[in-house]
């Protein structure tokens, strides 16, 4: 029966291939390529660790380093201490991995702090988080490419005086590598983000199976900064060390904000980068931790703690100096965090009314181009004010991320209490405590911060909360005239006058015309004349001109005291607003297109200047028409 089917059906005259010997069907031919859905414009688990985790990677570099300086106020009795609030913090990164890899699965479409803040704690709040969230992650760039230039500038002195521009450099590159895609940023920035996380494991393995440093040439001719009138060990200097070292901590929330920037399934994948994140980091952490404990090392001036760390551990050879370039390389790249984040966010805020809809806009790469080209611009200006120097933007650094902590962990107990699934009590508990903890640490670190420049956030915070809720409000003032959710009166036809501006007679003017009389009731051709008697006399000549060729349409002489061209037609139009308000005006702008692309830069730009007058002065449409020039 369905062979009869199969036959009765078969288009008349066309003959169905035979089955090969094999005896398995053809094979139908594809008519196209299957679409392209992006995906592989997208991250896996491991290139989205490698595009979104550098900050937090590049933090073991100089978070170790922030307790050990706050603990030498304290003398050697104090970095005995390094140890236990390495392994507070450690503790603190446990709490927000678990955290974020709940917002991930609650929030798939990103967003992190903001997505939750939104949601469970109002309007007010998700904007305090996603302007702090802002602010992080631009400051994120500057620090993360001055520190990477001042590594480069420590090994080669000479090239210091020339640090801006070196960063610059950087940023362009970083820039560029990110228009191409996250994708593709992604898989450059693997290797190095591999070397770094090898170096450093394998410095922290053999450095355990040593009982006395094997080199301290590094430190040699470099002064402590052990306090010589050392105070006391107090919970106000623990806790002050506790909050310098959670700079270590900066990055992590990068995977939430942009989950669907990962393949699918985004939630999955996202996840699984969020855990090997916190693992790899709190290993390096701890694992550093217990090396400044064990060899007994002491914070000198000129001289990090890491590359102490390189010398006593691996000593002062070419396993030293690898280590010093992958922290310097992957400082630099460290600002690739943000790039990765941060468009995603603004994309939300875009959504949201909260930023120009132009946020929200992908090029074909999957990359949010306005979002990274405007993360790179405002990044170049801080470089630049600062002058490339580090110390200048460090104190502004990592306060922002607290607050995105403290409201996404006080979001969560929210989501927790009303979710009521199974265990609920636990996990909110979690996120409370990971949110009592965050919060302290960014009033300390504001408090202890603030006369070195964190005075700046507390300003920007509420100033970039209040151009968010400006451009909300703007585009509900859009929205309402609008009318948008109401249902609008049905079109009707209105009579339609063509306006052409004209200077010539050409085929370009011939062309305009036609188009013109195809589209409305009623043309006019107009033509500016100014005082000037060389001018009078062009335009007398072309009503000389256009009497004679007589194409049906009458010219309009637009006199002008001042040399303006698109001020007299933007009169004339208000005036025939004025006059017909029921008339729908069109402005027919006609411009020569040139072939080749360098000759456009022979234009006049006429068609420009008018389109600009009009449609600031005027209700009329503007329709621009190209001439190509074969």
């Amino acid at each position: 029966m369905s062979a009869l089917t199969s036959e009765s059906t078969a288009t008349p005259g066309h003959h169905e291939p035979s089955a090969p010997s094999g005896g398995r069907p053809p094979v139908a031919p594809r008519d196209e390529d299957p679409p392209d859905t992006g995906e592989r414009h997208r991250l896996t688990a491991l290139t989205g660790l490698a595009a979104l985790s550098l900050d937090a990677m590049a933090s073991v570099a100089y978070g170790p380093e922030a307790i050990v300086l706050v603990l030498a106020a304290a003398g050697g009795h104090g970095l005995g201490f390094t140890l236990p609030v390495a392994l507070a913090i450690a503790a603190l990164l446990a709490v927000l991995v678990a955290s974020y890899r709940q917002v991930i699965a609650a929030f798939p479409d990103g967003g992190g702090s903001y997505a939750v803040a939104k949601t469970h704690l109002g309007r007010r709040a998700s904007l305090v988080a996603a302007a702090s969230l802002v602010l992080d992650y631009v400051l994120n760039v500057a620090v993360a490419v001055t520190a990477g230039v001042a590594a480069l500038t420590s090994a080669f002195p000479a090239l210091y005086g020339d640090r801006l521009w070196i960063c610059l450099a950087v940023l362009a590159l970083l820039t560029a590598v990110n228009l191409r895609g996250i994708a593709d940023s992604a898989k450059i920035f693997l290797a190095p983000t591999a070397v770094f996380v090898l170096a450093i494991l394998t410095l922290i393995a053999v450095g355990l199976f040593r009982s006395a440093p094997v080199s301290t040439e590094a430190a040699q001719g470099h002064a402590s900064v052990v306090a010589d009138n050392a105070t006391t060990v107090g919970a106000l200097l623990l806790l002050k060390a506790f909050a310098s070292g959670c700079s270590a901590l900066t990055g992590v929330e990068a995977i939430a904000n942009a989950v669907p920037s990962f393949r699918t399934p985004r939630a999955k994948r996202a996840q699984h980068a969020e855990i090997a994140l916190g693992a790899v980091l709190g290993v390096m952490l701890i694992g550093l931790a217990v090396l400044i404990s064990r060899f007994h090392l002491q914070p000198v001036a000129g001289v990090t703690v890491l590359a102490q760390l390189a010398d006593a551990s691996l000593g002062h050879n070419a396993a030293f100096y690898v280590v010093q370039f992958a922290t310097m390389t992957l400082l630099a790249l460290s600002a690739n965090t943000s790039f990765g984040g941060l468009p995603v966010l603004l994309k939300l805020l875009a959504r949201d009314n909260f930023l120009p809809h132009v946020f929200a806009l992908k090029a074909d790469r999957q990359v949010h181009r306005h979002g990274v080209l405007t993360l790179a611009g405002v990044s170049a200006a801080l470089l630049v004010l600062s002058g490339g120097d580090t110390n200048a933007l460090v104190p502004l650094f990592a306060i922002g991320v607290f607050v995105g902590f403290t409201l996404a962990q006080t979001g969560m107990v929210v989501h927790w209490r009303r979710e009521r699934g199974p265990g609920w009590r636990g996990k909110a508990v979690l996120n409370g405590m990971g949110a009592l903890l965050t919060g302290v640490c960014a009033v300390v670190v504001t408090a202890t911060k603030f006369h070195d420049g964190a005075w700046l956030i507390v300003v920007a915070l509420p100033l970039l909360v209040a151009a968010f809720e400006k451009i909300h409000r703007a585009y509900a003032d859009i929205g309402e005239s609008l009318g948008l959710g109401r249902v609008p009166e049905c079109p009707h036809r209105a009579r339609s006058l063509v306006v052409v501006p004209v200077s010539s007679l050409s085929r370009l003017t011939s062309e305009a015309l036609t188009a013109a009389v195809s589209l409305g009731d009623e043309v006019r051709a107009v033509t500016v004349c100014h005082a000037d008697p060389e001018d009078r006399a062009q335009a007398e000549a072309l009503e000389r001109d256009w009497a004679l060729w007589d194409p049906g349409v009458d010219l309009i002489r637009l006199p002008s005291g001042r040399r303006t061209l698109g001020r007299p037609i933007a009169a004339y139009v208000r005036a025939i607003e004025a006059a017909e308000p029921h008339t729908r005006v069109t402005v027919l702008i006609p411009e020569a297109e040139p072939a080749r692309a360098w000759q456009r830069v022979l234009r006049n730009q006429r068609g420009a200047v008018v389109a600009h007058a009009v449609r600031k002065d005027t209700g009329a449409a503007i329709c621009r028409l190209p001439f190509r020039i074969a």
